[in-house]
């Protein structure tokens, strides 16, 4: 059996919640499916605060920041969750199908989607890294922000973005040991702020030095290390091993994008935004009228943005069924003009540059 409905969000994440809370606001009715066993997304792992305007919900933790979207969609008898399930495919007449378990199997046919299916791990490839031990900073956290499980007595971890360096300060809350932050590049990714609170713990962070290698026979026991010159290459000599039981890599994410590709929507590889990304208008509408994008899946970004671009989503899904939306313009240039402020700073240079390659006009 086919379910029709008016809106329907691929992903529970800060941008598909956003999107829901706010369609939901406007009487869309609608229906989000994750994969996760709660809403939340990312949200639920990130036990830092944020930063920003009250607009991203500045000094409130990433986990409460879920829990409360959570409780404000549950006030609306439009919306309802499939949680546990796991989008499958789109095809050609619309149909979305998605399977929970083993046995259950869904078809909807929405008259609009939101993909915001967020991101994938990016991993790198050195000798022993399929030992156990290794993992991706998003395991890593899930591990512990979720079900209080620690990887590891001590760590090193692989890149020193915003991720990498949040994660090494959730590790040492947790009291697990971080030997280091390794960089490939010459300088520090992520904000200063995140740097800094990782320095006055005493873990090390050195630019210019990449993973050779992970060793033990059946488990990660020590790493090898080594600097790198300005074309990449390993300095002679340089190498360094480290005695860690964990290997932490927080090198990227990838836009989770597979049923976009089903769909035909125009893509085009853009590695400012981490990868292949849609085309879209200045509302996330991709190069299907009835299909948008929000969060990572439209480019790697911070969860505040996603949640910016899933009310902008949530506000032009609602005129395009037809819902009376008072104020439209006023409320798509204030959510506009605050992306945009989130995006004026130094750091988000590549993405401010990869964001001119993709928006569009249809």
């Amino acid at each position: 059996m086919i379910e029709r409905i008016p809106f329907l969000i691929i992903g529970g994440g800060p941008a598909g919640l956003s999107a829901a809370i706010t369609a939901t606001r406007y009487g869309v009715d609608t229906i989000l499916i994750d994969d996760g066993l709660k809403l939340g997304g990312q949200l639920t792992k990130q036990t830092h605060k944020f930063f920003g305007s009250q607009m991203e919900r500045a000094g409130t933790r990433g986990m409460v920041i879920g829990e409360e979207m959570v409780q404000e969609l549950q006030k609306h008898k439009n919306f309802f969750a499939y949680t546990n399930t796991t989008a499958a495919g789109y095809y050609p007449d619309g149909v979305v199908t998605a399977v929970r378990g083993e046995t259950e199997l869904f078809k909807f046919k929405p008259d609009v989607i939101l993909v915001a299916t967020g991101a994938s791990e990016k991993m790198i490839t050195f000798p022993g890294n399929d030992l156990p031990g290794v993992y991706g900073a998003g395991a890593v956290q899930t591990l512990m922000n979720e079900f209080g499980v620690l990887p590891g007595e001590r760590v090193l971890m692989v890149g020193a973005g915003n991720i990498g360096l949040i994660v090494s300060y959730q590790l040492m809350q947790a009291g697990v040991k971080v030997a280091g932050v390794v960089e490939a590049m010459d300088h520090i990714g992520g904000y200063w702020v995140h740097a800094s609170k990782i320095r006055r713990l005493g873990i090390p962070i050195l630019t210019g030095w990449t993973i050779l290698k992970a060793c033990g026979d059946e488990f990660v026991e020590s790493a090898i290390i080594a600097r790198v010159d300005k074309n990449w290459q390993i300095i002679p000599e340089s190498e360094v091993e480290v005695e860690v039981d964990t290997i932490c890599l927080a090198v990227g994410l990838s836009p989770t994008l597979e049923l976009l590709f089903q769909a035909g929507v125009k893509m085009k590889y853009v590695p400012e935004l981490g990868g292949d990304v849609p085309l879209r208008d200045d509302v996330l509408r991709t190069s299907m009228e009835n299909i948008y994008v929000a969060g990572d899946s439209a480019g790697i970004e911070e969860a505040s943005s996603a949640m910016l671009e899933g009310q902008l989503v949530g506000i032009a899904v609602a005129k395009q069924l037809n819902k009376d939306v008072p104020d439209y313009e006023r409320i798509k240039n204030k959510l506009t003009n605050e992306l945009e402020t989130l995006r004026a700073g130094p750091l988000p240079e590549m993405l401010r540059k990869g964001l001119k390659k993709v928006i569009t006009k249809w």
